[in-house]
């Protein structure tokens, strides 16, 4: 059967899908601040880590091992590459996923130079012969690498030049505290306010040559969950909505229309977070529901919700987590349009079903 020629292939889907990915790569990269006075929000971290690169460039030495904890988005990686850049110095990245064996990270710290940065993305998921590894690595600068097997293997010390690790998390809690004692500096990055995020849009809307008004930069900001990097990617959407159905220039109204078209409503609530709450009103009439029931409902994967839907619906007061299953709260009830029920759901003994 001949195939219509206007109609793509599954591979040519594929590499359009790819292409464009690294086309929000390559904006998300030129949209990041170049140093500190660039960098916008977390007004405590930078002054800390201001003194932190100063002093280290005073003393002609290498900067402290840095580690950043925070929700995803918020400039760890940005933070890391600011580093690098105000002590003059490369940086070379890498994750924790990607080190699995003690060889891995032997591989890489026998290859960097003096005072090179090693960003290490997820930190908390590197393996643990790895980061017993790391401990010495960090401390003395230097690594046993072991040859041979059995009674027969030697340690041979490996000297490393001095260097900067800069550990980022999102999982602060899981990583063991001989590796967190081992940094000089840690902070903990915070969401950011709504006024903070519309410097961010105005600055991004600036460097995309892209008009936008003040209260249009207000409406991106506040469905942004706190987070630039869910900002950023707002504002080009926005964009191309304002290029294709408007003038190009981004107002409230504009902003908001656009929004919808994405399935973003005024608190920020997306495709998914609307059907967790949905689920857990219609369905289970506000819980308590085991978090496994809840995404069986929503057709998606148990980590999907926990890490990305759940962390967002309970700061915003929406959805509680307890020790029978998640329970929504009045206010998202009075969010999505919905009147409770009289009677509790967890009242009628089958929700012991679900679990916690």
């Amino acid at each position: 059967m001949n195939r219509d020629d206007t109609t793509p292939t599954p591979a040519e889907e594929r590499l359009v899908g790819a292409l464009a990915d690294r086309e929000d790569q390559a904006v998300e990269a030129a949209l990041r601040p170049k140093d500190l006075g660039e960098f916008i929000g977390q007004e405590k971290v930078r002054e800390q880590l201001d003194l932190v690169l100063r002093a280290a460039r005073a003393r002609g030495a290498t900067a402290d091992h840095v580690l950043l904890s925070g929700a995803p988005g918020l400039g760890k990686t940005t933070l890391s590459m600011i580093i690098a850049a105000e002590m003059g110095a490369p940086i070379r990245i890498t994750s924790g996923p990607a080190i699995q064996h003690a060889g891995d990270l032997a591989s890489i710290l026998s290859s960097l130079q003096e005072g090179e940065v090693l960003f290490l993305d997820e930190i908390h998921r590197m393996s643990r012969p790895a980061e017993e590894m790391l401990y010495m690595a960090m401390e003395d600068f230097r690594v046993d690498v072991i040859v041979g097997k059995g009674p027969g293997a030697t340690a041979i010390p490996l000297e490393l030049p001095p260097f900067t690790l800069v550990g980022a998390t999102t999982r602060a809690g899981l990583l063991p505290p001989p590796l967190r004692d081992r940094f000089g500096f840690t902070a903990h990055m915070e969401f950011y306010a709504p006024h903070e995020l519309e410097r961010v849009v105005h600055r991004s809307a600036s460097l995309l040559d892209v008009v936008i008004e003040p209260d249009g930069a207000a409406e991106i900001a506040g469905r942004s969950r706190g987070t630039p990097r869910i900002a950023n990617r707002l504002l080009r959407r926005v964009r191309d909505y304002a290029q294709v159905k408007a003038d190009g220039v981004i107002t409230r109204e504009i902003a908001a229309a656009a929004l919808a078209v994405y399935e973003v409503d005024a608190r920020g609530l997306d495709r998914l977070d609307r059907a967790v709450l949905e689920a857990l009103l219609k369905l289970f009439g506000g819980g308590p529901v085991g978090l496994s029931t809840l995404a069986v409902a929503v057709g998606e994967e148990r980590e999907t919700v926990e890490e990305v839907a759940e962390p967002f619906l309970v700061r915003e007061g929406l959805l509680a987590r307890t020790p029978r299953g998640r329970v929504a709260t009045p206010a998202a009830w009075a969010h999505l349009g919905l009147t409770p029920p009289h009677a509790p759901a967890a009242g009628n003994g089958q929700q012991d079903l679900f679990g916690a």
